[in-house]
């Protein structure tokens, strides 16, 4: 019953919400029955006089020959029809309906020999015609727009221009934030440089009766994952005021001048509520440079979009309603210049990568509500987690407590943290998937030649563990290298131990299988990339100097590479490449070869029990005579933060 109720609850509301279509049918209906009414027309009106009067259908030659024989006494002729009456128009008698056979000349002939009145008639009724042919298709197709414009008006949130599309109230979140400065860890720098916008906006007439003017725009520029919405929120928590945040792509649309609208609406809502802060978060989705549209000309209306910001950044004044613009992107590269120069986009902050010490507080801020054992060493998760951004160590967080609860455990302890780390950095763990003992065996020796190399070359990363357990879509083992902290520069020779790290698995399965396989074929294409990078980008080969051959276009995410080298520079890049690869294979064959005995045991050790951490790596290198590389310069700064902590 409840169900029935509903269903016709939501009949009535649809009826009651479409006026208008309700009439559609109901006006389609009395023209149907009025259609088929009056579809006798003309040739029934004397038929239709009389009621007593009967109706046959007879053949062309039949009425012919009634004609000739004069056995009717009036004749009406149609388009297609001819219609005969067998007695006078006021008595009884039949009316014989043949299809008219066209052309037959011979017809007004007959009728005129036989002395028979006849008439020609219309068979089309001229109101159903006018009605069917013009008022009734023009009168749907406006209802169907009108139906359809109201739905958009809806989903738009209405008003706002032709049929609602340019209104912005329903794509803009307004809020005031209740988060603040200390919800925002391992930024001090980029805190610091917004510091002063928070306090414009909390006292904006001791910055107005000095003269000073606040910029209109900032840009918050960084690699994704590392904070940047949530430092826009932060800033107008701690200044109390608005927040009006939206993305680039929702001031796209199919129909041009409409993100130029939402804009005005965007910052007439702004004014209205200031104090207060715009947010545009990707803002390169409608920023991009507008000379690079490419030889069929750019986007309209992205263009439009632009343009009507430009404008609105120059009209407002903030001095007595102080409004406030923040737009973030990992893309400032492709901005338009004009979105950049003073005025508008004036001052870009920096919202890097957390160092360790950030990585701590990071930590610090997303465990509150985790229950952590008493192992759990927020330090040493920091060092394993170098170069990850401030959403990775949330996922990695979130992850640790899954797995303690996947297990019914009441804390979350350090291994399931360790566990974390390695799902974000190498993916889940494939325990189901069967290899055989001879690929175990490739894989072990691959892997403890990575292991090796980085132990034993100065500049490499540490291991701080070595698998052989599948993981991820495709590895069936890896070494896990985690730097202690994040690396801003790298040295030549920290490149070449990188790419001597990267050689020692497929040297490994040389030494000591005898033959080679597919497993290295991202090694090579990893070593191939920073040999070629090397000489292309920092300079470091003969072949060009210090000329630039490719330009990177995204510092953050990497982005593509510009070549600007003739063929003969290519050709002198592909020999560099091939003789450097060529050294440091040479060079790395000759080091496993140099500690076989460490290998050998390392590799016993994974086929065993599958996994070994990067203490036992150091332990067995030295226990075979082998020396492991300390570096001097982090062992020195570690000695001087742990006596500054003394102190």
């Amino acid at each position: 019953m409840n169900n029935q109720d509903n269903n016709n609850n939501q009949g009535g509301n649809f009826f009651n919400n479409n006026p208008l279509l309700v009439f559609v049918i109901f006006a389609v209906v009395v023209i149907v029955i009025f259609k088929t009414f009056f579809s006798q027309g003309g040739l029934d009106n004397f038929s239709l006089s009389n009621s007593s009067t009967s109706t046959r259908n007879v053949s062309y030659s039949k009425l012919k020959s009634l004609i000739k024989n004069k056995q009717v006494d009036y004749v009406t002729i149609g388009n297609t029809k001819i219609k005969g009456m067998e007695k006078s128009l006021n008595s009884r008698g039949t009316v014989y309906v043949a299809r008219r056979v066209i052309p037959d000349l011979s017809l007004i002939p007959d009728l005129e020999k036989s002395k028979i009145s006849y008439s020609g008639v219309s068979e089309d009724n001229v109101v159903s015609d006018m009605l069917f042919g013009w008022i009734l298709p023009i009168f749907i197709f406006f209802a169907i727009w009108m139906f359809l414009a109201k739905k958009m008006q809806k989903s738009m949130g209405g008003g706002g221009g032709l049929l609602g599309i340019g209104s912005s109230k329903k794509m803009i979140n307004s809020e005031k934030p209740n988060v603040n400065f200390d919800d925002m860890a391992g930024n001090k720098e980029a805190k610091e440089e917004v510091a002063e916008i928070v306090d414009f906006l909390r006292s904006p007439q001791r910055y107005v009766k000095l003269g000073a003017q606040i910029p209109k725009g900032v840009l918050l520029v960084g690699p994704p994952g590392t904070g940047k919405t949530l430092l826009a929120k932060a800033v107008a928590g701690e200044a109390e005021v608005q927040f009006l945040s939206v993305t680039g792509s929702s001031f796209i649309e199919m129909f041009v001048g409409v993100g130029a609208s939402r804009v005005r609406d965007l910052f007439e809502q702004a004014k209205k509520v200031a104090p207060s802060i715009i947010f545009i978060d990707e803002i390169d989705a409608i920023g991009k440079s507008r000379a690079s549209g490419g030889p069929m000309g750019g986007n309209d209306e992205r263009e439009q979009t632009l343009n009507q910001l430009l404008a609105e950044m120059d009209g407002f004044s903030s001095d007595g309603a102080p409004v406030i613009v923040l737009a973030a992107t990992n893309r400032p590269e492709v901005l338009d210049p004009a979105l950049l120069r003073p005025g508008r986009f004036d001052r870009q902050v920096l919202v890097d990568k957390p160092d360790y010490e950030g990585r701590i507080e990071i930590l610090k801020v997303h465990i509150k509500d985790v229950k952590l054992a008493k192992d759990v060493v927020l330090e040493e998760v920091a060092r394993m987690t170098a170069g990850l951004a401030g959403a990775d160590l949330a996922n990695i967080i979130n992850e640790a407590a899954l797995l303690a609860g996947r297990e019914n455990k009441d804390e979350v302890a350090h291994v399931d943290f360790k566990e974390a780390v390695e799902r974000q950095i190498a993916g889940l763990e494939k325990k189901s998937r069967r290899i055989s003992e001879k690929e175990r065996k490739i894989v072990a020796f691959h892997e403890s030649g990575h292991a090796l190399i980085a132990e034993v070359t100065k500049g490499a990363k540490k291991v701080n563990k070595v698998s052989i357990v599948p993981r991820g879509l495709a590895a069936l083992g890896y070494t896990l290298n985690t730097p202690e902290e994040n690396k801003y520069l790298m040295q030549k020779h920290e490149l070449i131990a990188e790419i001597d790290v990267l050689l020692g698995g497929r040297a490994a399965e040389k030494v000591f299988i005898n033959e080679i396989s597919t497993g290295a074929g991202n090694d090579l294409e990893r070593a191939t990339d920073i040999i070629k990078s090397m000489a292309c980008v920092y300079g470091m080969s003969d072949i060009a100097g210090l000329m630039v051959l490719e330009k990177r276009t995204n510092q953050f995410i990497g982005g593509q590479s510009q070549k600007d080298y003739s063929e003969q520079t290519a050709k002198e890049l592909d020999s560099f490449i091939k003789n450097t690869l060529d050294e440091r294979y040479l060079h790395v064959l000759e080091t496993l070869e140099e500690n076989s005995k460490s290998i050998n045991e390392m590799a016993g050790e994974l086929l065993e029990t599958e996994v070994i951490s990067g203490e036992r790596v150091r332990e067995i290198i030295k226990a075979n005579g082998g020396s492991v590389f300390e570096d001097e310069d982090l062992h020195s700064e570690k000695k001087e933060k742990e006596e500054d902590k003394k102190v």
